[in-house]
């Protein structure tokens, strides 16, 4: 059974995408109320061993570094993946989040959109979602850095992956991107809906 490394994923409770329906689930998040598999700080992957997994998935996480830590946690995934392995991150697409903002004359507090877990203002996409910030009272819930497709795609190519590509995101004012230790094989084109 292959196996997925849920980076940051805060909880099992929330569901992967179906493409990992059949996967071993393991979390690992910072945040231990979570019920991590692994409790640990995701810059320090590279202590853990290699080549565990087949995939790692990171949803939402990597936007809570500051930009000099991006490219340790990005080298951090290729080191636990498996030579035919790939990471799967979604962040904040801030292009399209400052294009609405200008194009609508919004304000940093003005609701961008409403989300299942409450209304988001533009600035919780920027700095980090502000109710849980509060909340928990951890500063890591907030936003240290910030991507558009072209960063992103940048960081996964000076990380060290052989090929990445953006890929429909799942939500709007979402970057979704795919990055491949090694040129992706069939299943895994047809898994992302790439061309080869």
């Amino acid at each position: 059974m292959p196996s997925v490394l849920n980076v940051g994923g805060n909880s099992k409770a929330i569901a992967l995408p179906d493409h990992y329906k059949n996967w071993e689930h393991l979390l690992l998040d910072i945040d231990a109320r979570g019920d991590a598999d692994l409790v640990c700080d995701a810059r320090n992957l590279k202590a853990e061993k290699p080549g565990q997994f087949d995939a790692v998935y990171c949803s939402h996480n990597l936007e809570h570094y500051y930009p000099h830590d991006v490219p340790r946690v990005l080298r951090g995934f290729a080191h636990v993946l498996k030579p035919g392995g790939f990471a799967e991150i979604r962040v904040p697409d801030l292009a399209s989040v400052m294009r609405t903002v200008v194009e609508k004359g919004m304000d940093v507090d003005d609701v961008l959109y409403v989300s299942p877990a409450g209304p988001i203002l533009v600035r919780d996409v920027f700095y980090g979602w502000h109710v849980e910030i509060e909340r928990s009272g951890k500063d890591f819930f907030a936003h240290k850095t910030g991507f558009t497709p072209k960063s992103l795609l940048a960081a996964l190519r000076t990380a060290g992956f052989a090929a990445g590509a953006l890929c429909k995101p799942f939500a709007i004012y979402e970057v979704r991107a795919v990055a491949f230790m090694q040129p992706p094989d069939e299943m895994q084109c047809r898994l992302f809906d790439l061309t080869r």
